[in-house]
């Protein structure tokens, strides 16, 4: 059996467990907490909410017995698995174990303690060579990894940056396996042709002008995403189309955004007298709502800083046709954005060259064939397949 490790069902996760369960992998999902399940507080978000997805369907899985920090308000860092894995390894008869990143203490335990068990531990990471490393740091980081990479026998790399950390951290070509990240683009492509006739509907309910060409920032309103370079890029627009903003989201940035715009959704804002760029503020929605965001707007913008290792939202936007703007620290920029064009990724944290972009998109967006041809490349099957031919190249029992 391959046993999963992760902290808790995971809205990006779930589908893949569900794909490998169907594939007839014989597998478990080994969570070691609840988060998730319910309603829970999402600090950056700022407010409470519960998935609107079944997150336990369609696959096994069980909860581990963790220590008292696994309390998600403060982090998952420090979970620690309060007995050792290798009984269960022994009754469950796994034969690998998979485990998602290092961020968090049960996964070095686990890693240790399969190894001790002769069980194949393997990675699935989000660390990139994008982000930089403080000198004093460097030196006890390597010697951890290093400690840890000698337990893991197969490297499941996310996009081309993981692929050049690992191999900068000496791990062999041959170790190196396949798993792009992903988000079930069947779903958000069938959800967003769903509701695609109802376009100008929508775009009318959230007081987006016909004409406009709307740019979409959808996640939390936190400094690492830097919507606010959004905003400062949209204010140099001029000529023709008009732009819009749409937010979706929430978080500890939503006074200053909606100060900084003249806001035409909702209507009764204090701030719609503002004689900033215009936008709309749908406030969080949730999975089964978000498309219809992906449907208004013309394009998604991720102004992000190095913290965003990877930014899954571009994979959802792009399953249902949106093309979209990223900067050069964000993790997906080189495999989904700049493969359709170069133009569409902007330096970081640089007003000019987000406007420069947005000139681009606007004058040369690629074709919604094109967009989602290129994350076909990045779909659940792809990782599927990695972990299938993986647990079949472990040989007999």
């Amino acid at each position: 059996m391959l046993a999963i490790l992760t902290t808790h069902p995971i809205q990006y996760q779930v589908p893949l467990w569900q794909a490998l369960h169907k594939a007839g992998v014989p597998m478990e999902v080994w969570y070691l907490t609840a988060h998730g399940t319910g309603v829970s507080f999402d600090v950056q978000f700022g407010q409470s909410f519960a998935w609107d997805i079944a997150t336990l369907e369609g696959y096994p899985h069980r909860f581990m017995e963790v220590n008292e920090q696994a309390a998600p308000a403060r982090g998952f860092r420090g979970i620690r698995l309060k007995t050792s894995l290798i009984p269960l390894l022994k009754e469950r008869k796994v034969r690998a174990l998979f485990i998602n990143g290092w961020q968090v203490q049960a996964y070095w335990q686990a890693a240790w303690q399969a190894h001790m068990a002769g069980v194949e531990v393997w990675l699935r990471a989000e660390t990139n060579d994008i982000k930089p490393i403080q000198p004093w740091k460097e030196p006890v980081r390597s010697l951890l990894l290093q400690q840890l990479f000698k337990r893991i026998s197969r490297f499941l790399y996310i996009g081309e940056s993981n692929k050049r950390f690992y191999l900068s951290r000496g791990i062999r070509n041959d170790q190196l396996a396949p798993g792009p990240y992903c988000v079930d683009n069947d779903r958000f492509a069938a959800a967003a042709n769903a509701v695609r006739a109802s376009r100008s509907e929508i775009r009318q309910q959230w007081g987006i002008p016909d004409g406009a060409y709307c740019f979409l920032f959808s996640g939390k309103f936190i400094n690492k995403k830097r919507p606010l370079d959004l905003v400062q890029a949209a204010a140099q627009w001029k000529g023709l189309p008009p732009v819009h903003l749409l937010f979706v989201g929430s978080g500890e940035l939503d006074p200053t955004l909606r100060a900084a715009c003249r806001v035409l959704y909702p209507l009764h804002e204090p701030g719609n007298a503002n004689t900033g760029p215009t936008a709309s503020f749908t406030g969080f929605l949730n999975q089964q709502q978000i498309a219809q965001a992906y449907v208004a707007a013309d394009a998604l913008v991720l102004p992000s800083d190095f913290g965003e290792t990877w930014g899954l939202v571009v994979n959802e936007a792009m399953a249902t046709g949106l093309p979209a703007l990223v900067s050069d620290q964000v993790g997906c920029a080189e495999d989904l954005v700049a493969p359709l064009n170069p133009a569409l990724v902007f330096r970081c944290g640089d007003v000019a060259s987000l406007h420069q972009a947005m000139v681009q998109m606007v004058s040369n967006p690629p074709s919604p064939n094109q967009v989602q041809s290129q994350v076909d490349h990045y779909h659940l099957r792809v990782t599927v397949r990695t972990l299938q031919d993986l647990y079949t190249n472990l040989g007999p029992c």
